[in-house]
């Protein structure tokens, strides 16, 4: 008898859950038209036909979530290997002697080419050229330190530049004339599109120099991308 009494209100229970395309929702009580002669004749056939149609429902949902996930994970491990590929950090210094070394000063203008390399993540630096190329569009953080030491009784100066495609970004210079050594340090956080080439120069007259102690280095990496995998 308690039995009977279960099945017969187990309709009503089921009644009131709807599972949809966008998952679970309540309902108006009541049996489905098509579904009120079999609860007439026998209220068992009428709470097995219930619960298998909510199962069909539940299985829809279900299929629909587990497809939807599938989608979602592929399109992450998609961006995800693309991030990988496309990492880039450097960190160079001018050079590794073991005696203080300088490069300049120059009549004109001249890319400084740092031949120390400490990291070069996606290998973005030329060490030939000491030009850095932009991966992929995003915004790059660049820092660069010069450092020089003038002989005695010689004028000194120890100015560059960061530029991109060959604009001026940040400048770098000092010229006090009080002492025989010299330094600057310029910091930039720049937007990039990818191609773009970032490099320091070192300007007309001036030179820079450095040892295993590492005064002049120049470093950049990827603060976040700006374009889409």
């Amino acid at each position: 008898m308690r039995g009977l009494v279960l099945l017969c209100l187990l309709p009503a229970a089921l009644s009131e859950m709807n599972f949809g395309w966008n998952g679970p929702a309540s309902t108006t009580p009541g049996a489905e038209p098509s579904l009120v002669p079999v609860c007439n004749s026998g209220q068992e056939s009428c709470g097995c036909c219930l619960m298998q149609k909510q199962i069909n429902r539940m299985e829809q949902f279900f299929n629909y979530s587990v497809q939807e996930l599938k989608t979602q994970l592929m399109n992450s491990k998609t961006n995800l290997n693309y991030m990988r590929a496309s990492r880039s950090a450097f960190s160079v210094a001018l050079n590794n002697a073991n005696t203080l070394t300088c490069f300049g000063p120059f009549a004109n203008d001249k890319p400084i080419i740092f031949k120390n390399i400490f990291i070069n993540l996606g290998n973005n630096y030329n060490e030939q050229t000491g030009i850095f190329t932009a991966p992929r569009a995003g915004v790059y953080s660049f820092s660069i330190s010069i450092y020089s030491l003038a002989a005695s009784g010689k004028a000194q100066a120890s100015c560059a530049s960061l530029r991109v495609n060959g604009n001026e970004a940040a400048p770098l210079s000092e010229r006090n004339g009080k002492d025989r050594e010299d330094s600057s340090t310029a910091v930039a956080a720049v937007q990039l599109k990818a191609g773009d080439q970032v490099v320091a120069s070192l300007l007309q007259g001036c030179d820079i120099c450095d040892d295993v102690n590492h005064y002049s280095t120049f470093t950049g990496f990827l603060l976040y991308a700006t374009d889409k995998a």
